[in-house]
């Protein structure tokens, strides 16, 4: 999610509840166990909080794993157990270095090619890829290079939520800084699977889905993809 869900959109529970289907879907379960990990935001506990009250009242298992005050100790058995692991926004290039302490970006590699729904939004959406652009370095966006790399190419979360990510996540690409990605409008997720984009949804009926290349001339080419609204 390029921006959205229960922490961004509380009155619309569109994506959220996009993410328990697709875990029903694909894990062949009715009442699907999703974790939160809050690592970006150092484990917030309001943002823990509203995390639990968004989806403990739904027909799902909700838990979430703390890393700066760690509850849980064989956190490899307790991830692999979950049917979708939801991961919130904040500070990426902080979170993965958290996780690679832990051995969380291993353990969600295995939860990934065991069929695992993995879901984020901003930090939680931009972590997948390989790079994109993020705000971990303060208020000036930069781009990263060594995210989890589950998909291919980089990615530019919050595409329309901020003035300054669209024209350099089109900059650094046309540069050769950044590999060719997709770029999510707040209110839109891409689906992927396999490593391959399958469909853009939006739980608002503007939000879009970008891919963005550089184009032979050397300028960045944008590529507005098909987005089905979920409303």
């Amino acid at each position: 999610m390029g921006g959205g869900g229960f922490s961004m959109e509380p009155d619309d529970p569109l994506l959220d509840d996009a993410i328990l289907d697709l875990a029903r879907r694909t894990r062949g379960v009715d009442r699907p166990r999703i974790c939160f990990l809050a690592t970006a935001s150092g484990d917030s506990a309001g943002y823990i909080e509203d995390f639990h009250a968004a989806f403990d009242a739904r027909d799902a298992e909700a838990s979430h794993l703390g890393l700066f005050f760690r509850s849980v100790t064989d956190i490899e058995t307790f991830l692999l157990a979950q049917d979708a692991i939801y991961v919130g926004g904040g500070n990426t290039m902080n979170m993965l270095a958290v996780w690679r302490i832990h051995g969380v970006d291993r353990i969600l590699r295995a939860a990934y090619e065991a069929g695992t729904v993995m879901a984020g939004v901003s930090a939680g959406s931009l972590c997948w890829f390989e790079g994109g652009t993020t705000d971990s370095f303060g208020p000036e966006l930069a781009p990263i290079h060594d995210g989890l790399g589950f998909i291919a190419g980089s990615h530019c979360p919050r595409y329309d939520g901020e003035p300054g990510r669209r024209p350099l996540y089109q900059r650094l690409i046309a540069e050769g800084r950044l590999p060719p990605g997709h770029a999510a409008d707040d209110g839109a997720a891409l689906v992927f699977s396999d490593g391959a984009l399958v469909e853009v949804v939006a739980s608002r009926p503007s939000a879009r889905a970008y891919r963005v290349e550089r184009g032979p001339d050397g300028t960045a080419v944008e590529t507005e993809l098909t987005t089905r609204y979920l409303g």
